[in-house]
């Protein structure tokens, strides 16, 4: 059974519903609607925790999807399952590449953040303040992005910025 049919959430439905409509109203060709189709059906695998299948989708999607800024989706919810799976390399480099394709995405900036956020953690945990440091500068420098793009959306890392004093250079 293809994966929207198995779609049981309400709002799932909804969005399948009026994604095929638009598929078959707007003038796309033949391989953005199957590129489409691909990514869909990826994210509801994503969204119901079958990775594999969501990874394979996905990937089938790159191969077909032209668009710089519509495969930079793509990629940043490959990187979102790499996060999930605790691949955290893997996952900046899809990122990354979101990042190449869309820089004004910034909830691929707030993730790199994160990670470095929680690399920096980790540092810490093993001693290594310096190194710490220098991945909480990262982890600023990329949440200050996010933030300038998306003001209202990453409060709990401006309110980190803040208690750290890493907040310079962020009109607030």
């Amino acid at each position: 059974m293809p994966r929207t049919q198995r779609n049981d959430n309400f709002i799932d439905k909804t969005f399948t519903v009026v994604a095929d409509i638009l598929l078959k109203v707007l003038p796309t060709s033949q391989r953005e609607k199957q590129a489409f189709s691909y990514y869909r059906n990826g994210m509801s695998a994503q969204a119901e925790g079958e990775y594999a299948e969501a990874l394979q989708n996905y990937y089938e999607a790159m191969r077909l999807e032209v668009d710089a800024y519509d495969r930079s989706y793509i990629l940043y919810n490959i990187g979102l399952i790499h996060t999930s799976n605790g691949e955290h390399g893997r996952a900046l480099e899809y990122y990354y590449q979101a990042l190449e394709r869309n820089p004004s995405l910034s909830s691929a900036l707030n993730n790199i953040a994160v990670i470095y956020h929680y690399r920096g953690e980790q540092a810490i945990e093993n001693g290594q303040s310096e190194i710490s440091q220098i991945l909480f500068e990262k982890a600023a420098d990329y949440w200050k992005e996010a933030i300038r793009l998306a003001p209202t959306n990453y409060i709990e890392a401006l309110n980190w910025l803040k208690m750290t004093g890493r907040l310079t250079g962020l009109a607030t």
